[in-house]
């Protein structure tokens, strides 16, 4: 099984020891090599460390530091958003529409056929797609 982690995912991890019990216990579990993520969890990150970087540019910094390492492991794990995935993302927001990143997400997932692992489940059942809830509580 291959999965796609979203960004509530990613930033727990880098928490360490202090990470989420089930989060951590799931990520021991599995082999590094199945774990995706998207071009839309980056630029989420970059955004939370763009904003972390206004208040506490020492903290910044090393995020800063933890992202270009984040980066160059996933660098052959990132998916791209394509023309396929667009029109996933379009044929579920009918009827209702979904928050665009988590869209965005739930059609990548389905298009490459992964496990989306994400806490945010109530949004995206309704899309179809395998949703896998590391988190305790």
């Amino acid at each position: 099984m291959s999965y796609l982690l979203d960004t509530n995912v990613i930033s727990e991890l880098r928490k360490g020891p202090r990470a989420d019990a089930g989060v951590r216990e799931w990520m021991d579990s599995v082999d590094e090599e199945p774990l995706f993520t998207s071009v839309l969890v980056l630029g989420e990150l970059r955004r939370g460390l763009a904003l972390l970087r206004r208040r506490d540019k020492v903290a910044a910094a090393a995020l800063e530091q933890w992202f270009a390492r984040f980066q160059e492991g996933f660098s052959d794990r990132v998916l791209d958003v394509d023309a396929a995935i667009t029109e996933r993302w379009g044929m579920l927001n009918v009827p209702d529409p979904l928050p665009a990143v988590d869209g965005l997400l739930a059609a990548t997932a389905l298009v490459h056929d992964l496990t989306l692992v994400s806490r945010n489940v109530r949004d995206l059942q309704r899309t179809g797609v395998q949703v896998m809830n590391p988190f305790r509580g």
